[in-house]
């Protein structure tokens, strides 16, 4: 069956790009929600009822196995669906644990207690509503002690990212990274906790200097998924990638062509 990947725009597709790197052969739909995107400046219950909906749609393009691509979804919606309303026949995993997991250099399924770990700053780059959550902070103590987490809420970037003005998308990385800089002079570690910003990986990096290493979730999660699909073949499936949206077809597929620097072709979900 195919595995289904959202998200609320065209972040997810850094994801998307990852897994079909990592697993050619492998099926994949992409739904976009960009009628509804952005969602990190809705409440919490709007968030909800949205990845709801998105992932009953990728259940009728046959995906029991659905990814949040989507931080702020991931943050607010995943631990709720999967306690109170998926089916035991489906599943739905999201981006926050296999990042955690990279940073706290724990394996897959490592439930051991929180121990001592060898980074001890972490600033963490994300939309508003994923760091009004504190989703990051919950997960990482389940993990790690003595872990000092800085979180820098980015407004406005995902907007710039989606409208295609990396001017000002690079303009308000240098003001959010300088804006926490001034809070945590001296991190160890940021991870960019929205899928839309690996496009700007190499700005993050130059603006926190040589000396932060830089986290970002694409290669992180397809290898996850790798090992989640050994363990359970059941879900893997050869075939192409599809690409579904809830927004304009020929805006969203000229929009994720610049987005990604390649062609893409999506349809109307």
């Amino acid at each position: 069956m195919p595995v289904g990947v959202f998200d609320s725009g065209l972040g997810g597709l850094t994801v998307q790009q990852a897994i079909a790197a990592r697993l050619p052969d492998q099926s994949v739909v992409y739904l976009g929600d960009n009628k509804h995107a952005p969602y990190g400046v809705r409440d919490h219950e709007q968030i909800y009822e949205l990845t709801k909906a998105a992932v009953e749609r990728l259940w009728q393009e046959g995906c029991d196995l659905v990814i949040i691509a989507c931080n702020t979804a991931s943050a607010v919606a995943v631990k709720r669906m999967q306690e109170t309303w998926l089916p035991e026949n489906k599943r739905v995993l999201g981006v926050f644990v296999p990042l955690i997991e990279a940073v706290t250099e724990r394996q897959w399924g490592d439930n051991s207690a929180p121990r001592e770990v060898d980074v001890k700053q972490v600033a963490l780059f994300a939309t508003p509503a994923t760091v009004a959550t504190r989703a990051f902070q919950r997960e990482l103590a389940f993990r790690a002690i003595g872990v000092d987490v800085e979180a820098q809420p980015c407004g406005g970037l995902v907007d710039a990212m989606e409208a295609n003005d990396l001017e000002l998308a690079e303009a308000l990385v240098q003001s959010h990274v300088s804006a926490l800089l001034r809070r945590m002079p001296t991190p160890q570690a940021a991870v960019l906790g929205c899928t839309h910003y690996p496009i700007l990986k190499d700005c993050f990096q130059n603006a926190l200097g040589p000396n932060v290493e830089v986290y970002s979730q694409g290669t992180i999660v397809a290898k996850s998924l790798v090992d989640y699909l050994i363990r359970h073949p059941e879900f893997a499936e050869n075939g192409g990638s599809r690409f579904l949206t809830t927004g304009d077809a020929a805006k969203v597929s000229t929009a994720a062509t610049r987005f990604l620097g390649k062609q893409m072709e999506f349809q109307s979900a």
